[in-house]
């Protein structure tokens, strides 16, 4: 069956945040930008990330904002430097919606919601001129860019072309990591592993109480990564954001360590837990002593039991055992995919000129806390001036 044929200066494949802001960019050069997007809608993940408040980045200093993306390869870092937390904050800014940053350096829309700065979003583009195509899916990668699309089989002849087909989780948000086969004669993969994803632990019916409750004013350890984020006990494990920030040191196999005391040194502790009545209970002195919450108490008792050996390690290194990483798809983001290192420091693809790589797709990792939407937004950029600088 004869395909159908189209002619463009730029394509972008994936209408994420990444694909969208190369559009974004090369468009307001004058060059004619096509988006295609197998989803019926463009940026669901991004929408599924409004529903928590839309956390666009976090404004703090640039050393630890960069140290959080750590190891950083010089093409992200230059991407980050070129768009980092203010330059997110102001290009929401002039999409009309007003920003604030709370007290831990978040930054959300005042809104707390993702749709209205898609709408704008979306406005602008196609006011720059910028073909969104929906449900079109890429099934073959050559000279020509091939579709599937709901009027048949389209082929598109681009000047350049640029991948933003997302991560390898949540495949119903389009999300699904299928595109490695395609791809993998222009560049070198990584295989993909889960970031930012819960932990899936057996707990006895003595935690059921416990079920649906954070745990705060700790520090977790996982290998040379720490966090003082807090965490939820759920039914099959422990999920939050401080769990998230550790998965990298999980990952690479390093055991999960729990400070429950984390403002104690262990003298003061152990001159403390001396002061301990012959008959008080181990339960009823954690909490008038020391101020542990019920939680944080049964996390001692279940992990270390109801008599510790060594009660300061309990408390200042709690050790988390048969801890594992949930299911990839259940993870907010995944670390792996294209290599910087078979790119050129635009994003292009040494091997097939006029090709290139944005957002979840390329390999890096970071916690959550506006860091992901943050890279995103700025490798689309570096890949959308990549291409402007190609089509020149």
């Amino acid at each position: 069956m004869t395909r159908a044929t189209e002619q463009v200066d730029a394509l972008v494949v994936g209408a994420g945040p990444a694909g969208l802001m190369a559009a974004e960019v090369i468009s307001a050069a004058g060059h004619s930008v096509m988006v295609a997007e197998a989803k019926p809608s463009p940026a669901r993940k991004f929408l599924m990330a409004g529903k928590s408040g839309l956390n666009l980045t976090k404004n703090e200093p640039m050393a630890p904002f960069l140290n959080a993306y750590a190891p950083l390869h010089p093409s992200l870092c230059a991407a980050l430097e070129g768009f980092g937390a203010q330059e997110a904050i102001a290009w929401a800014e002039g999409l009309g919606q007003e920003m604030f940053t709370g007290s831990s350096g978040r930054v959300f829309p005042k809104t707390m919601k993702a749709s209205p700065l898609l709408r704008a979003w979306l406005t602008r583009l196609e006011e720059q001129g910028v073909s969104l195509k929906r449900n079109w899916r890429m099934v073959n990668l050559g000279d020509a860019v091939e579709f599937e699309t709901p009027q048949g089989g389209v082929s598109v002849h681009a000047k350049t072309v640029i991948l933003a087909l997302g991560g390898a989780s949540w495949a119903r948000l389009g999300s699904n990591g299928a595109w490695v086969d395609m791809v993998s004669p222009y560049a070198e993969i990584a295989p993909f592993s889960p970031s930012n994803v819960g932990l899936l632990l057996e707990w006895t019916p003595y935690m059921a109480r416990h079920f649906g409750k954070p745990v705060k004013g700790v520090k977790l350890t996982a290998g040379r990564y720490e966090s003082r984020g807090e965490f939820v006990i759920s039914k099959h494990g422990l999920e939050g954001g401080g769990i998230y920030a550790v998965t990298r040191g999980l990952r690479e196999g390093a055991p999960l360590l729990l400070d429950l005391l984390p403002d104690w040194g262990d003298e003061k502790l152990k001159q403390t837990l001396i002061q301990r009545k012959q008959k008080e209970t181990l339960t009823n002195f954690l909490k008038r002593v020391l101020r542990l919450s019920p939680v944080k108490i049964a996390l001692v008792m279940e992990i270390a039991g109801p008599q510790p050996a060594d009660l300061v390690s309990a408390l200042k290194a709690l050790k988390i055992p048969d801890a594992r990483l949930r299911p990839m798809d259940e993870a907010i983001s995944t670390a792996g995919g294209v290599r910087f290192e078979s790119l050129s420091e635009r994003l292009e693809s040494s091997t097939r000129p006029g090709l290139f790589f944005a957002g979840e797709m390329l390999d890096w990792d970071a916690p959550t806390g506006g860091y992901l939407l943050t890279a995103c937004l700025a490798t689309g950029r570096l890949a959308g001036q990549g291409a402007l600088t190609r089509l020149s």
